[in-house]
């Protein structure tokens, strides 16, 4: 598979047998798991990762979708593709592909970040910080991640503590744990699905409670992650 300007970094993967669901499917948490490292991975191949660190710069994920159109399964040889694509107003856009051997595309994604001072917490606009070229805002999508608002009726709860092995470098929970958290809350429900969007809205840390509320919903489905009233996630399936 030739790479498209979309797509300025690939690796390959093995998926393994502690990536995948009892029927030998890989895990929405786990494909979140290698989007994470592969953005990383990229970022660092051209300086805009974790060196950012040096300049007081960190990178936040703000919102993540996931469409799986073939679920990757154990032993399956896998190429994920990612690259930076364009900027607008504060967020910067990166989108993924997941392809096996045979070149035949199993997943998508497409995800907005914001790049942040570390010590502010304040919003740095990336083209006015990182390569213009990565993040140009004539070249932001034609698609990007919605902001999602829950609707419906609650038909479920559940409280999660959040535990040490919960958390990131930075000591708040990592984005791919609250995914997990959904998978395992609709599982109990017998609820698997292949897609969903996740708007990430405040951090959450080691002891913090959270709730886990389910909305059924006319046409889709959400779930809340609140800590008494402050959302922290919302997910859409």
């Amino acid at each position: 598979m030739i790479l498209t300007d979309s797509f300025q970094f690939t690796k390959s993967f093995e998926v393994g047998s502690y990536q995948v669901k009892p029927e030998g499917n890989i895990r929405l948490s786990c494909l979140a798991d290698l989007f994470q490292e592969i953005a990383w991975a990229h970022a660092d191949s051209a300086d805009f990762g974790r060196n950012l660190s040096e300049i007081n710069l960190m990178w936040a994920l703000a919102r993540l979708e996931i469409e799986i159109l073939e679920f990757p399964k154990w032993g399956d040889s896998i190429r994920l593709f990612t690259g930076s694509k364009g900027a607008d107003k504060l967020f910067a856009f990166r989108d993924f592909m997941v392809a096996d051997q045979n070149d035949r595309i199993l997943v998508r994604g497409m995800s907005s970040w914001l790049l942040l001072d570390t010590s502010t917490k304040r919003i740095q606009k990336a083209e006015s910080v990182l390569p213009a070229a990565l993040y140009d805002p004539n070249m932001k999508p034609d698609h990007q991640p919605q902001k999602l608002v829950a609707k419906g009726e609650v038909v479920a709860r559940e409280l999660v503590r959040v535990r040490f092995s919960d958390l990131d470098l930075n000591y708040h929970v990592n984005n791919t744990s609250y995914i997990r958290w959904v998978e395992n809350f609709l599982a109990d429900r017998k609820i698997f699905p292949s897609e969903i969007a996740i708007n990430y809205q405040a951090e959450s840390f080691g002891g913090d409670q959270v709730e886990l509320r389910l909305y059924e919903g006319s046409s889709k489905s959400f779930v809340e992650g609140r800590i008494g009233e402050r959302l922290v996630f919302i997910v859409a399936f």
